[in-house]
């Protein structure tokens, strides 16, 4: 039905997270209609966005450089790690200005229907970390789902044996819900209220 070039931009469209084929089409239609200049620009950022952007090698939060300018900023708390599912849930906690620690980005969470075990996750990385970087706080940052909980218990019980305070955000966020779609009020209460476990 549409020109082949047409389609396979749908596609890619489709495949997006949260994009339907009706929404794709209207996206490739309105890139159809814009000038030149801007779809040259459109396609020129998504190059570089690939280009430029890698993981971070001490916490796998995105960054354009080998370390994350979280990582870098040496006026941060070095001694307290908060770990997350992913980069998006770094985001939404620093806007909260609340936290003042670095990260630690796990790359998901445990999922045995999706065959997603620990090897998966950054798991490893973490007590290397906890072990090296003379860490006295991890704060479980996991979203309160039950794969959330499932990952968090996972790293209480690996963590435990270091002996270092281990934390979770108070249950200010409501069961099921993503920290990266939390108002930065209920996440800012959060982290303060956040319990030892």
């Amino acid at each position: 039905m549409y020109p082949k070039s047409f389609q396979k931009l749908i596609n890619n469209f489709a495949a997006l997270p949260s994009i339907g084929p009706k929404m794709a089409e209207r996206l490739v239609l309105f890139l159809f209609k814009a000038d030149n200049e801007k779809l040259s620009d459109f396609s020129k950022n998504l190059e570089d966005f690939k280009k430029n952007l890698r993981y971070c090698k001490r916490c796998w939060n995105i960054s354009e450089e080998e370390f994350c300018p979280i990582c870098k900023d040496a006026s941060r708390d070095q001694k307290t790690i908060c770990v997350v599912e992913d980069a998006l849930d770094v985001f939404a906690i620093e806007k909260t200005k609340k936290y003042n620690g670095i990260y630690h980005v796990l790359g998901g969470v445990l999922n045995p229907t999706k065959t997603i075990g620990s090897d998966n996750l950054h798991f490893k990385d973490l007590e290397k970390r906890i072990a090296t970087e003379k860490t006295t706080e991890v704060i479980l940052a996991t979203n309160p789902t039950t794969e959330g909980d499932a990952t968090a218990l996972y790293l209480t019980r690996s963590i435990k044996p270091l002996e270092i305070k281990i934390t979770r955000f108070a249950r200010g966020l409501s069961t099921g819900a993503d920290i990266e779609h939390a108002d930065e009020l209920t996440l800012s209460s959060a982290i303060l209220n956040r319990k030892e476990l």
